[in-house]
């Protein structure tokens, strides 16, 4: 079981407010992704459920049990971290048994889960290697397996990709994905990057100065954004957010269209612009375009459309995937 309920839970330093009041009911087997910009308390939410911070007010239970005043070593939860915090001078083995032998389990258990944990993590043939001779990923890999080995209600991930490069990320991704789906236990996982948001979650927690802004299924705030900051943090490259008389015709203070949502061409559209840089993916092309009458757009095209810098474009936004804002910046449902 891992399911966990926060129920009020405010953090403050002094007088500075972190978190105001969340209210948050994760599931127990659920992949949760707390995401949000730097500064957004999503770290310190996961530490108060950690119980690395202290709650100024609030309760926090774990299976139904109140864990707030609980000291982290018995809540039943295992934390991976950035850094891997690995001990230099121990292998692979050492380290991930490192916590069993803490506990004081029997050396024939200890041996049976560090082997069952490597072999889900593909570290088997690396168990008596030091840290030091492991890639950036191998090593996360460790850290993950040491977490495995405590067969935690839930596991706790703070940004652990955001020291690998582009490619080790991609695949620990995956991975980490996996995993999940083979343990089926609880996870939550922090990360500032809303593609590893999007493609790893069940429910994604939109943080923004410590208050939730939306929750929801990935696909859901992706087509229905609760406000302008969902709208504009979820999805890649931005949605286009317009204000003026484009937005006045649709009766909102602002409008949103996402830029795979904007035909581009050299025909005729709604509006007319001249393309400032191309981006040229292979199977994609964004276009930056300054356009007359609404400003700068992105636009999403196809690889193959071969436009560049200095090209006069038309673009047609599709009439229903228009989002619609009030002046409070909430979104207008139809």
């Amino acid at each position: 079981m891992g399911r966990i309920q926060l129920k009020g839970v405010r953090k403050t330093f002094g007088d500075v407010v972190i978190i105001p009041s969340i209210d948050l009911d994760i599931g127990d087997g659920e992949f949760v992704v707390f995401v949000g910009p730097s500064g957004c308390g999503k770290s310190t939410l996961l530490r108060l459920i950690a119980g690395l911070e202290d709650v100024t007010s609030g309760a926090i239970a774990i299976d139904g049990v109140d864990m707030t005043n609980v000291p982290p070593a018995k809540r039943g939860l295992s934390m991976v971290f950035q850094s891997y915090a690995l001990y230099p001078h121990m292998s692979v083995r050492n380290n991930i048994a490192f916590g069993l032998k803490m506990a004081g389990q029997s050396p024939d258990v200890i041996k049976q889960k560090v082997e069952k944990a490597a072999a889900t993590l593909n570290l088997s043939s690396y168990l008596d290697r030091k840290p030091r001779q492991l890639s950036g990923g191998q090593r996360q890999r460790v850290a993950i397996g040491r977490a495995i080995v405590r067969e935690p209600k839930a596991f706790l991930f703070d940004e652990p990709l955001s020291n690998l490069d582009a490619a080790l990320r991609v695949q620990m991704r995956l991975e980490i994905t996996q995993l999940h789906q083979d343990l089926a236990t609880t996870m939550i996982y922090v990360t500032h990057d809303q593609v590893e948001a999007m493609t790893m979650a069940d429910k994604i927690v939109v943080l923004n100065a410590g208050n939730i802004e939306q929750v929801g299924a990935p696909l859901e705030l992706y087509n229905n954004p609760a406000n302008l900051f969902v709208a504009g943090f979820i999805g890649s490259p931005k949605m286009n957010l317009l204000q003026g008389e484009a937005a006045k015709r649709h009766n909102a203070a602002t409008i949103g269209v996402r830029p795979e949502h904007i035909a581009a061409s050299r025909e005729r559209g709604d509006w007319q612009g001249v393309v400032r840089v191309a981006e040229h993916l292979g199977s994609d092309t964004f276009l930056h375009i300054d356009a007359e009458s609404v400003g700068r757009i992105t636009a999403r095209a196809p690889g193959e459309l071969a436009l560049a810098a200095g090209d006069k474009v038309a673009l047609t936004p599709r009439p229903d995937r228009i989002h619609r804002f009030d002046t409070d910046g909430k979104a207008m449902r139809a």
